[in-house]
């Protein structure tokens, strides 16, 4: 788990975290920026900062040994969705906002993404066909309608 969500979690500053754990700030400074992965400290480092913290040394260093995020489906997610022509990317992050608060123009919402889609695909080739297909299942015939009705 993170030192910056259990330092959250906790109510703790790195400088408390430091006295606590006798780990010297610079270091916390590190793990928790990025520049130092936990997986890299000494055992007798993440025994005292999983003390002070109250969690186990497993829990402390389990992130640092799961495989990054960047699985090609997560990739392909990330450029898909943004980056769009100015006028999808608004009517998209439009739609998106409308489920989220439960918009009662959700149908325009909807009926607005459709014909963006449709735009950047057929009339402005600003998106592949595969582009399209992908921003159609996702958000106005598969997951992303939360009622149901188109």
């Amino acid at each position: 788990m993170e030192i910056n969500k259990l330092l959250q979690e906790k109510g703790l500053t790195k400088y408390r975290l430091s006295i606590l754990s006798g780990v010297p700030h610079a270091t916390l400074s590190e793990l928790c920026n990025g520049k130092t992965n936990i997986a890299r400290c000494s055992v007798e480092t993440v025994y005292k900062l999983a003390k002070a913290l109250g969690v186990s040394m497993e829990m402390l260093v389990e992130d640092a040994f799961k495989p990054p995020k960047s699985s090609r489906e997560e990739l392909r997610e990330k450029s898909y969705e943004y980056g769009l022509p100015e006028y999808l990317q608004r009517d998209l992050d439009a739609f998106k906002e409308g489920l989220k608060n439960g918009s009662s123009l959700i149908d325009c919402l909807w009926g607005e993404l459709y014909g963006s889609i449709n735009m950047a695909e057929i009339s402005d080739g600003a998106i592949t066909p595969e582009h399209a297909d992908y921003l159609r299942q996702k958000f106005l015939w598969g997951g992303g309608n939360a009622n149901g009705t188109h």
